[in-house]
């Protein structure tokens, strides 16, 4: 891999392809496969990781918002897009651009067949959201009969899939939910076929779930986090490769005398003599405030160098005393060996939070 010259986040598009590989060995092959690359893919980049997972015969995408679908579309995406939290002033681009809504509850259904009925639509691709514990979107089982109604009033609009989302489906010990979560699906999936008279797909596994749940895969499972390297537990972690390393640089270093502080607001003050070393990347690049004062490290030459004082915006302060280093040597942030998952557990959050933080002014490069 090429030495780092400026802050840079190095997508292995390798090892997305082993890490998509590793998922679709875990179903059966006519089971179809949804990647998720909503939030900039993760913090890498949607174009370029939909293009490669595109190559590689991918069946579905999903993203967040409908300007992510957009932007996809422009870029030469094809594969049919499903936007999972569409808003409904948004409609008329998202039919312009051929996205898939999620419809979660009587408004945001009233107002798509609406406007696609307006727009002179037939049978358009829709996705029914059921809530079956998650609670955060999507209609209720109690929902089918009038949802069936609606759907019987109007040509504009055809279901495509009727899916959920599992909650828990990484903690072994909340299985007990999370069966009870993948039988309440069922029986909403089965009692909404009816009432419509043709089957839609069925999906409700996110990446745990795909790992954990085989009997739930139904017709389409969906991936995020595991497409980028991780998964969600240490066992699973293993036979997964983080697609992202991001790198920097050491722009200068100090000598820090004793009762001398560093960074801002003097949060930092040395008890002994020290070196630091100052590196291109803050808060604005994703490296939150909450890894300073030692929570977070990058490493350098294979050790850890610990970050001291405050995260300035565009700038981290880290502790070399003992590391053989020297100004323009290349710095870790996060990558394969200290992955994300690392970095982010020193602050009590998780690898999401901080790979889909990474500011879009971080250069991206790719490892073909």
């Amino acid at each position: 891999m090429p030495k780092a010259q400026e802050t840079v986040l190095e997508i292995d598009l390798k090892a997305l392809q082993h890490n998509f590989e590793y998922l679709k060995s875990k179903f059966k092959s006519e089971t179809k496969f949804l990647a998720v690359v909503k939030a900039f893919a993760y913090g890498s980049d949607a174009v370029e990781i939909a293009n490669y997972l595109q190559n590689l015969d991918v069946d579905y995408f999903a993203v967040a918002y409908i300007n992510e679908g957009i932007t996809l579309r422009n870029a030469g995406i094809t594969k049919p897009i499903l936007v999972l939290h569409p808003q409904a002033v948004n409609f008329k681009k998202l039919i312009k651009h051929c996205l898939e809504p999620s419809l979660y509850n009587a408004k945001i259904l009233n107002e798509f067949i609406e406007i696609a009925s307006a727009e002179k639509q037939t049978n358009y691709p829709v996705h029914l959201k059921f809530n079956t514990g998650l609670n955060r979107l999507g209609f209720g089982e109690n929902d089918v009969d009038f949802i069936a109604s609606k759907l019987k009033e109007t040509e504009a609009i055809k279901v495509k899939s009727i899916f959920s989302h599992l909650a828990a489906s990484e903690d072994l010990d909340e299985k007990i939910f999370t069966k009870n979560q993948i039988k309440n699906f069922e029986t909403i999936a089965g009692n909404f076929t009816k009432c419509i008279g043709y089957r839609p797909m069925f999906h409700i596994c996110n990446t745990s779930g795909v790992l954990n749940y085989p009997e739930a895969h139904f017709d389409m499972v969906r991936s995020g986090i595991g497409l980028y390297g991780f998964g969600n537990s240490e066992k699973e972690n293993k036979n997964f490769k983080p697609i992202g390393t991001l790198k920097t640089i050491i722009s200068q270093i100090h000598e820090i005398k004793k009762g001398e502080s560093v960074g801002y607001n003097r949060v930092f003050k040395s008890d002994a003599f020290l070196k630091t070393a100052t590196l291109p990347i803050g808060h604005a690049d994703g490296i939150g405030r909450q890894y300073g004062n030692g929570k977070g490290f990058v490493t350098i030459n294979g050790q850890k160098a610990p970050i001291l004082g405050n995260v300035c915006m565009d700038m981290i302060m880290v502790n070399i005393t003992n590391i053989d280093c020297k100004e323009g040597d290349e710095v870790i942030v996060f990558g394969t060996n200290n992955t994300a998952e690392n970095l982010a557990e020193t602050a009590k959050t998780i690898s999401y939070e901080i790979i889909t933080a990474i500011s879009q002014r971080v250069k991206r490069t790719y490892l073909k």
